[in-house]
């Protein structure tokens, strides 16, 4: 999983970068009007700081990745091979939000598409650093600045 050096040190400086370019991302995301109104339309949970503390980076980010990148995409890589491997853990990782998308009334297809491509990404990252820290480090920037953009469009709203 790489969580030690000298791949832990890779995992930190590749998902760095990838922190900046994902939170950079998102905040030029807010001014599309269809992904604004979306996150002004957002439910937030009852704690935002427990959901920004504590859900988002353990129970969201850590967890997802060590399961989807950490385990799931290193024996579909010995499955299936280098190839197919990682589409095999992008498109359980796309599968695995379908209850989220119709929870939060999201687009299904839509939502197991975006994922999909995130999980790949994310196992891009993971093997190219060499760390699953990586793809942690840009999940957790993904839903921590969506949520904090969502926060902040809902209390300028109000």
């Amino acid at each position: 999983m790489g969580l030690r050096p000298p791949q832990l040190w890779a995992g930190l400086r590749t998902g760095a970068v990838a922190v900046g370019v994902v939170a950079s991302t998102v905040a030029a995301l807010t001014a599309v009007p269809r992904v604004r109104a979306g996150m002004t339309a957002r439910r937030i949970p009852a704690d935002p700081v427990r959901w920004l503390a504590l859900e988002i980076p353990i129970a969201t980010a850590w967890t997802e990745e060590m399961l989807f990148r950490g385990a799931l995409q290193a024996v579909a890589v010995r499955a299936v091979g280098p190839t197919v491997g990682p589409l095999v853990q992008a498109a359980a990782f796309g599968l695995w939000h379908i209850p989220d998308a119709r929870r939060v009334g999201d687009p299904v297809l839509g939502t197991v598409l975006v994922t999909g491509v995130a999980g790949w990404v994310f196992g891009w990252l993971a093997k190219r650093s060499g760390s699953v820290i990586a793809p942690v480090l840009a999940h957790m920037a993904f839903n921590e600045s969506a949520a904090l953009a969502a926060l902040a469009l809902q209390r300028r709203r109000s």
